[in-house]
């Protein structure tokens, strides 16, 4: 019985002996593992948290992408707007060369037919407008002459004004000149401001002291000098014989009578004290 006991306590013992160590040596063995695990875990989580900010960057690329694939459509859509805009302004550009093109020739045609026609122009009316001494405005009686001549011309359709300014011999070349222009001046304003005389039928020169009226030396002689004279020249005439309309052809010409010779007085147009 004592022998049966003994053995009993010690099987027991060495199990529990037995039990201690394998524990121990479990607790060994795992503990490395685990350590393993942990750290596979840890690694897991990093790999997580880079694929997540990765997608997060891959999503931003895409986006910018994206919106630069947008602006350059947008742009190529308005470089091709651009273009069409520019294309359409050459063909404008082209249609206005073209018609600039027509209407010179047309300009040249006509002025052809006008130099070609030169010669049937004719002197048809005439007038001559005084002037006092040293002096470039109108008289009363110098407009009245020039409506005159105007109201003449108004039915028209071809024809030119001539109109030619002078002074007498006194003063110098440069001044007389100056001065012969103003004059001729004043009579091409008063006819296109009263009358609508196209400016571009009207051709004036400034002539001084040449071609003199009269070759005299006197007071007489001097007052005839300072005047403009005014010439229309038309070629209706031969057009209404050429078409039939009847037209006789004939020229009239209308002159007026330079004023008295007058003592110089204060006026505005006055230009310096020298008489012409």
């Amino acid at each position: 019985m004592k022998a049966f006991l003994a053995t009993t306590c010690i099987v027991t013992g060495a199990l529990l002996a037995s039990g201690c160590a394998t524990k121990k040596y479990v607790r060994n063995t795992t503990a490395p593992i685990q350590a393993k695990v942990d750290q596979v875990g840890e690694q897991t989580t990093q790999n997580g948290q880079q694929i997540q900010t990765t997608q997060g960057q891959v999503k931003e690329v895409d986006e910018r992408a994206q919106n630069g694939i947008s602006a350059a459509t947008e742009k190529a859509n308005a470089a091709d707007q651009h273009a069409a805009s520019a294309d359409q302004h050459a063909n404008d550009a082209m249609t206005k060369a073209n018609q600039a093109d027509t209407e010179a020739n047309q300009a040249m045609n006509g002025l052809r037919n006008v130099v070609a026609n030169l010669d049937d122009y004719k002197l048809q009316t005439a007038a001559t407008v005084p002037f006092k001494v040293n002096q470039y405005k109108l008289t009363p009686s110098a407009k009245s002459d020039l409506d005159k001549l105007a109201s003449d011309v108004q039915s028209d359709k071809r024809f030119f004004i001539a109109v030619e300014g002078y002074t007498d011999s006194t003063g110098s070349k440069e001044y007389n000149e100056a001065l012969s222009r103003r004059r001729a001046d004043a009579v091409v304003e008063y006819l296109v401001a009263s009358h609508d005389i196209p400016i571009y039928r009207i051709h004036m020169i400034g002539l001084g002291e040449d071609k003199p009226a009269d070759e005299g030396h006197n007071r007489a002689a001097r007052a005839k000098n300072r005047r403009v004279e005014v010439k229309v020249f038309s070629a209706d005439g031969l057009a209404s014989s050429i078409n039939g309309t009847g037209g006789d052809g004939t020229t009239t010409q209308s002159t007026t009578t330079p004023a008295a010779t007058q003592p110089n007085t204060t006026n505005p147009n006055t230009t310096n004290p020298i008489r012409h």
